[in-house]
């Protein structure tokens, strides 16, 4: 039934009922399938980040446009996440949603995230390496790479707390996206719902644990024994993927799944 100004999209209450009635699917996947859709979307993330840096190494855009044009570009990622269909961990924060309506156990939850989490990175960090093998770097007279380099350095200079709460505010927006996606019934109206959220995410500058899973290694790749100070392995752990990661659990199940949650399913 038509709910919203006479359109056909899904009532907020409704989009709650679906988000929790897919999270138990989630919950339920077996390890084969589950593995298998982490990697696709951490590689599919990952080719909206590759994206993203190919409109942001262009040095003749402005600052703005430069953004705004590389988060359009970036939306690919989670498009295909959404419409191709594939298990990704920022946006399987919302199960929790399921989670406190007793619907999945915290064993079931925890599992999806644990196993997402380790293929969504295999998927993202494969997908670089793929692309530093191509020579993809070199596009552009070299300035590709430079502007690849420069972002891995970058994500590994920022400082624990500023991480964290860049973290929370990218997968706020994140996890809005996934949520209006829900309420389109074909295929153009999810498109059109992710791409405002996600790119708003990327133009702020803010921080996607599985995007990081892509940049950094990539930046870390192009730079082998040469890497600048602090681009390294364990610099990417403890100093960006840690403290974003953190964030976005907070952005994504508590500012979105756990409010949505108090609102429409506390019965």
């Amino acid at each position: 039934m038509p709910e919203i100004y006479g359109s056909d999209a899904y009532s907020p209450k409704e989009i709650a009922d679906r988000v929790e009635s897919i999270g138990v699917r989630k919950a339920k996947l077996s390890l084969v399938p589950m593995t298998a859709l982490g990697v696709l979307a951490g590689g599919f993330i990952g080719l909206g980040a590759l994206y993203f840096n190919l409109v942001a190494s262009d040095p003749d855009l402005g600052f703005a446009a430069k953004r705004v044009l590389g988060g359009v570009a970036f939306s690919l990622g989670l498009i295909l996440v959404v419409i191709a269909g594939a298990e990704l961990f920022t946006g399987n924060n919302l199960m929790v949603m399921a989670r406190v309506h007793g619907k999945i156990t915290t064993r079931l939850m925890l599992r999806n995230f644990g196993v997402v989490y380790a293929t969504n990175f295999a998927g993202a960090a494969g997908l670089a390496f793929l692309v530093y093998m191509s020579g993809h770097g070199s596009m552009n007279n070299g300035i590709v790479g430079e502007s690849a380099i420069a972002i891995g350095v970058a994500k590994c200079s920022i400082g624990f707390a500023e991480a964290f709460f860049k973290g929370i505010l990218c997968n706020l927006l994140v996890c809005l996206a996934v949520w209006l996606a829900m309420a389109g019934r074909q295929v153009v109206d999810r498109i059109i719902a992710i791409i405002f959220p996600i790119s708003a995410f990327v133009a702020a500058g803010f921080e996607h644990s599985i995007a990081n899973m892509y940049f950094v290694p990539l930046a870390i790749f192009l730079t082998g024994d040469a890497a600048p100070e602090g681009l390294t392995w364990g610099a990417f752990f403890l100093h960006n993927l840690l403290p974003v990661t953190l964030g976005n659990l907070v952005g994504g199940a508590g500012l979105v799944g756990l409010v949505y949650h108090l609102i429409y399913e506390r019965d």
